[in-house]
């Protein structure tokens, strides 16, 4: 099992910029008024190197839009199992947002292989809300399990 990478929690959250606009071939892409999810499947590049963090900050964010009612949550239906995108369509709008969500840097854990845990915190105006969301390895594509919010 390798190490979870460190994450620096004291820097403050910058404002999106235009590389978290930019989609592939480095266009700045929306998806119906949101970002666009990086389309490329989540893969270790090598068995036991860390994920990719902006790809993981990418779903933090495809999901803390669809949880605000700014994105349509089938355009993560790639990403979720069955069951999580279920729960997904289920739940709807969870956040109260004045201002478009910012997702902040992913805190990231691997209690075990195959097995990534994270959360980040979604900026949205007065008052910050926590999304944490569980992904398991199939073959070198990641899916997301389960997610919660508060």
């Amino acid at each position: 099992m390798s190490a979870a990478p460190h994450i620096d929690i004291t820097s403050t959250p910058q404002p999106p910029c235009d590389e978290h606009r930019r989609g592939a071939g480095g266009a700045a892409a929306q998806v119906h008024g949101a970002l666009a999810l990086d389309s490329r499947p989540l893969v270790w590049g090598a068995p036991g190197a860390a994920p990719d963090e902006r790809r993981l900050r990418h779903l933090g964010q495809a999901l803390a839009e669809v949880l605000t009612g700014r994105r349509p949550p089938e355009t993560l239906a790639g990403r979720l199992t069955e069951r999580a995108y279920r729960d997904l369509v289920r739940a709807g709008r969870m956040i109260a947002a004045g201002r478009p969500p910012f997702a902040g840097r992913p805190h990231v854990s691997e209690p075990r292989e195959g097995v990534l845990e994270m959360c980040v915190v979604v900026h949205c105006g007065e008052r910050d809300h926590v999304l944490a969301a569980r992904l398991e390895r199939h073959g070198h594509q990641w899916l997301c399990t389960d997610f919660e919010t508060a």
